[in-house]
């Protein structure tokens, strides 16, 4: 008896996703639609000749099919891997990610064309584009990850993209002590700092946890002051009733239309803020902090 083929069908891709556009199914707000139609799709398969074939084989086809459809393809294992804090590659066939504080270079291999696709489902929630005109891009991810972004000519051949994640659940200061990120008598000194409205600046390298730090922070805030927030991408999250959050826009294809991070702080300071938050401070910004209450 020859051995039964336990490949892809090579017309299950191109099914699926036909059925979904057909139903009008949008891949990343709805992965039990998406469920649904690869199911239909390997039982026509399943018709067609493919009776020979475990169910546990078809579940790992139904995965591969979903991570291509509504996930991030070859990627997909490695955004449902809790201890993937980063990943990224320089060049299509060397993936590297950083787990638990090590970097990895991992056994996915994409195409440059793969590489085009992913990219561009990054960004389709985002409203963010990167092309010849802005050969950068910072955008968030909807599972709160980010993601930037360089093509050529600014760099020598390939698009290099990194994508980090948020993996600390840490939301208050308390969460850092429990992980034993700060001691109880750090947590209460930055407690009462914040209290008392003295100006803090957090800084460190990449990953150190700098916006998780800021976050837990924010959220020492006392609840009747009005926060407002002006960053690259939404990376902060609170959890209080007066909080302002405004994010950085890319110019549009006329190459107007831009709003900077300075202009934001400008704006920001007309709202009445007890407090401003401006994430990632480089540029200009940093002449206009001279006014309010800020971090």
């Amino acid at each position: 008896m020859p051995p039964v083929d336990l490949s892809l069908p090579e017309p299950a891709l191109e099914r699926v996703r036909a059925l979904v556009r057909d139903r009008g199914t949008d891949p990343l707000a709805d992965p039990v639609a998406v469920r649904a139609a690869i199911l239909d799709v390997l039982d026509g398969l399943a018709a067609e000749g493919l009776d020979d074939v475990g169910a546990e084989q078809v579940e790992a086809w139904a995965r591969d099919l979903h991570d291509s459809v509504a996930g991030y393809g070859p990627l997909q294992r490695l955004f449902d891997d809790p201890d993937v804090e980063e990943l990224w590659w320089n060049e299509p066939g060397r993936v590297f990610c950083a787990r638990r504080g090590r970097t990895e270079l991992t056994t996915v291999v994409l195409t440059e064309g793969q590489v085009h696709d992913l990219v561009e489902r990054m960004l389709r929630t985002s409203g963010r584009r990167v092309d010849v005109s802005t050969p950068f891009v910072d955008a968030l991810l909807p599972d709160g990850s980010r993601l930037h972004v360089v093509i050529p000519d600014v760099t020598r051949r390939h698009w290099a993209v990194n994508v980090r994640r948020h993996v600390l659940p840490a939301s208050r200061l308390d969460d850092l002590v429990g992980v034993g990120t700060l001691t109880p008598a750090v947590a209460r000194f930055l407690e009462a700092s914040v209290v008392a409205g003295l100006n803090i600046v957090v800084a460190g390298g990449t990953q150190a946890g700098k916006t998780t730090l800021l976050s837990c922070l924010l959220n020492a805030v006392p609840a009747n002051e009005r926060v407002v927030t002006a960053e690259e991408v939404f990376e902060l999250r609170l959890d209080r009733p007066d909080w302002v959050a405004m994010q950085t826009r890319q110019s549009g294809l006329e190459g107007t239309g831009e709003i900077t991070l300075r202009r934001l702080v400008v704006e920001a300071l007309r709202m009445r803020p007890h407090r401003l938050v401006v994430g990632e401070v480089r540029q200009a910004e940093a002449l206009d902090l001279s006014n309010g209450n800020k971090y």
